[in-house]
């Protein structure tokens, strides 16, 4: 059986195609258009794959552009398919805290893998990766340099959350001198506890895993850990979680 899961986020678009004899996986900008971004991934992983669109048995679609995907078989929300995608890789973990591009979720698993509630912030861009991409802009670094640049000694704490007021408050520290490092450690330390107080409302059980494009920045791993007094599992694919279990789920069609 050959299935194929889309994650159609709102930053990144993730495919994960399952074949017989190798797995594969594409993450590409999502663009404005989530039902183009369907296709181009589709297209691009049955190049890899060398295989033909008619050779895949099953596609499900998840994340925020699931619906605008008319390839797919079914669409499935984004917390089902990371529960299955995550507990495929670590059957053990009984709380997934995932973050990406513009929401942050924490799932509660029992034992056997089955959620058993869950929390999401999708209303407002505070503890998303898109935070902290202006936040990176406002200080002249790029996203992906802000984990190498953070100072936790130095920290400097940011007291909004707000991205409109973060932004206005970090432009006021540079001003008086502080350190780029300390604010960096600061903008991880705050979205930390804006996440951390979304768990603390479903229960934090161990183990642990942190998954999305934001688990890539060892510094919100640090100040997570921190916030939460556990330690964090991170797939090394952390960012396919979604796809992958879209994928799965696929299987079960």
């Amino acid at each position: 059986m050959i299935t194929l899961g889309l994650d159609i986020g709102s930053v990144a678009a993730k495919g994960v195609l399952l074949t017989p004899n190798a797995n594969w996986q594409v993450v590409i900008p999502t663009g404005w258009s989530p039902r183009d971004t369907g296709q181009q991934l589709i297209a691009e992983l049955t190049r890899l794959a060398d295989i033909n669109r008619d050779d895949i048995d099953a596609i499900v679609a998840t994340g925020y552009g699931r619906i605008s995907v008319p390839e797919a078989n079914k669409a499935i929300t984004e917390i089902t398919c990371h529960a299955k995608g995550l507990t495929s890789l670590l059957p053990e973990v009984r709380t997934i805290i995932d973050i990406g591009g513009q929401d942050s979720k924490v799932i509660r698993l029992n034992g056997a893998g089955k959620i058993i509630d869950f929390a999401m912030n999708d209303k407002c861009a505070a503890g998303t990766g898109r935070f902290l991409q202006v936040m990176a802009q406002v200080l002249g670094m790029d996203v992906s340099e802000l984990a190498d640049a953070e100072v936790p000694d130095e920290m400097v704490s940011i007291n909004s959350m707000c991205t409109v007021f973060a932004e206005s408050e970090i432009i006021g520290h540079l001003a008086q001198g502080k350190s780029r490092g300390g604010l960096v450690a600061g903008l991880h330390q705050s979205v930390a506890k804006r996440v951390a107080a979304m768990a603390a409302r479903v229960g934090v059980v161990g183990p642990v895993a942190f998954t999305g494009g934001v688990a890539k920045n060892g510094g919100i791993r640090r100040a997570l850990e921190e916030e939460l007094k556990v330690s964090l599992l991170t797939p090394t694919d952390c960012q396919f979680t979604g796809a992958l279990g879209a994928a799965l789920l696929a299987r079960e069609l």
